[in-house]
């Protein structure tokens, strides 16, 4: 089944790519919570996180923790926060979020950062991978 994100993952529809593995992708949220809000996903199509194998999940989660790290490093904030909720695609996902506020996680505050600014802080958070 091709979803949103597969169709990211195969190059289908463009993204602001920040990391890349065998198993993982990573790119920039184009609706974000907060500047550097990443969406980690398999490239394996699943529905629900929790449906993942668990060497899959186990992937999934191991990059995530490198690609938090690096926008911890990329990105001021107080703390790197990480989301699964998995409504709006049915392809599992993790959001990672530079948190300042306890609403920066909440969705339903969204900043709009121009075309020009997402490239940048995609090879900023990459540059720490």
């Amino acid at each position: 089944m091709k979803t949103l994100f597969s169709k990211i993952i195969s190059g289908q529809i463009p993204c602001y790519k920040v990391a890349e593995n065998e198993f993982c992708f990573a790119f920039l949220d184009i609706n974000p919570n907060t500047k550097g809000h990443v969406l980690c996903v398999p490239k394996k199509t699943v529905d629900k996180l929790f449906d993942l194998p668990e060497t899959d999940y186990n992937q999934l989660m191991n990059f995530s923790r490198k690609v938090a790290l690096a926008i911890r490093k990329a990105i001021p904030c107080k703390r790197v926060g990480l989301s699964v909720i998995g409504l709006e695609v049915p392809h599992a996902h993790v959001h990672l979020i530079p948190l300042d506020v306890m609403d920066d996680v909440r969705f339903q505050k969204k900043v709009s950062i121009s075309a020009e600014e997402m490239k940048k802080t995609a090879k900023s958070i990459a540059s720490f991978l």
